[in-house]
């Protein structure tokens, strides 16, 4: 994939990345414009789960992720039902960021959503003006495109190999290289 960072563009961290918010990471861009970028880190899982943040949904045992180190204290969510959440904006063919809460409250007490539809992120992960394109020509990250096999059915801990096996080539062997090359 080229150097162009689109909505639904995915990076894939560099083995070698040392920021500890995006070690080992896959992260999807929601939005990019001329101003800056948003977007989710996919595979870092946090120890509280849906039930412990939000009152009405005490004992809802839904996972959620470290979405990144921007305003942690808020709740996001991507999902794959446009059909039964409004609002949602759709950021790659079939995957929606948002929508109206109260309806996902409601689905969720219905039990009519699952894990494999829809994730949710304390915190998001911001570029400022041409910061991410910096990184990118700095080699931090490699783009991809992210899919909803990977996004909703990889287990989120694999979703960093998972991305680099799919880009195959010199990108395949990237999975097994040390955190740290220095201690190979």
């Amino acid at each position: 994939m080229e150097n162009s960072i689109l909505s639904g563009t995915l990076l894939i961290s560099d083995p070698f990345l040392k920021d500890p918010n995006f070690v080992r990471t896959t992260v999807l861009i929601c939005d990019h414009q001329a101003d800056g970028s948003f977007g989710f880190v996919l595979n870092k899982k946090k120890e509280e789960v849906l039930g412990d943040l939000i009152e009405d949904l005490e004992g809802n045992t839904f996972p959620v992720y470290f979405g990144g180190p921007v305003q942690t204290n808020t709740l996001h969510f991507l999902h794959q039902c446009p059909q039964l959440i409004t609002g949602g904006i759709e950021v790659l063919k079939g995957i929606y960021w948002g929508g109206d809460f109260a309806e996902v409250i409601t689905l969720l007490l219905k039990q009519e959503l699952s894990p494999q539809n829809i994730r949710f992120f304390l915190g998001y992960s911001g570029w400022g003006i041409a910061q991410l394109q910096q990184e990118i020509d700095d080699k931090s990250w490699i783009l991809s495109k992210c899919s909803k096999q990977l996004l909703f059915n990889t287990l989120p801990e694999n979703s960093w190999k998972s991305a680099l096996q799919e880009l195959e080539g010199e990108y395949k062997m990237m999975v097994n290289y040390p955190l740290d090359p220095q201690l190979n």
